[in-house]
């Protein structure tokens, strides 16, 4: 469901500040901010996360610039399901879409992965934000995959896998291997709306906007985002709201 945002009554500014407090608090961007104010179970599992060492903050920005299955593995570890308001992040194949989703962005336009060694070099930072802008690219065109026909999708990732099983590439061909594997024995449909809510999050965080989950007002009422619009190139054109 659409709707129009209008000028935010004080509550809705005050909410607006308390999110950029916590924001300051933690050293995190405003949209992660936002979510865990939604959340309490969430906010509990970033608490967490916060505490990780070095090497163990390392170790994951590894996996996330390990495309196509590590960064889906990551990223449905970074954003897990909301309790508070939704459902929202949920289903229990969306790893295995998302790692879908950038099979057939590898596959059809390889030019937007990043060079090696500009992955590397981001994942050696440890730090997310580092390995999300190197990689928002090939995330906007994952996500901008999940609002073509759905049937023409899974014949573009038949297509992708079918190729990567009988190519050279050993790592390409695991992945081809394992995700299709799944994708003739498990239903995806219930995950795929959460694979777009993942995608969505990871793509705002930039623009400060708001992520599913946030708690907006429109049109004089609150409201939760459910998903972000996007183009091609440039910050959100719009949202959907429940």
């Amino acid at each position: 469901m659409t709707g129009t945002r209008t000028r935010r009554p004080v509550p809705d500014r005050a909410r607006k500040r308390a999110i950029r407090a916590l924001a300051a608090q933690l050293g995190v961007s405003y949209s992660v901010a936002a979510r865990l104010i939604a959340d309490e179970h969430r906010a509990w599992i970033f608490a967490a996360r916060e505490q990780r060492t070095f090497h163990a903050r390392v170790t994951d920005t590894r996996l996330a610039a390990d495309l196509p299955l590590g960064r889906a593995a990551h990223l449905v570890r970074r954003f897990p399901p909301m309790r508070a308001f939704g459902p929202l992040y949920v289903g229990e194949a969306r790893e295995t879409v998302l790692g879908m989703l950038y099979a057939v962005v590898l596959h059809d336009s390889p030019g937007l992965l990043p060079p090696p060694d500009e992955l590397t070099w981001a994942a050696e930072l440890g730090e997310e934000s580092a390995v999300d802008i190197t990689c928002a690219a090939v995330d906007r065109a994952a996500r901008l995959l999940l609002d073509h026909d759905r049937w023409r999708l899974w014949a573009r990732v038949d297509a992708a896998l079918a190729e990567w099983e009988s190519g050279a590439d050993r790592r390409l061909r695991d992945a081809a291997i394992t995700l299709g594997r799944v994708l003739r024995s498990t239903s995806l449909r219930g995950s795929v709306d959460g694979a777009r809510h993942i995608l969505d999050a990871v793509l705002v965080e930039p623009y400060e906007g708001d992520p599913p989950g946030a708690r907006v007002t429109v049109d004089g009422r609150t409201r939760t985002v459910t998903g972000v619009r996007w183009e091609r190139t440039g910050p959100p054109t719009g949202y959907e709201f429940g």
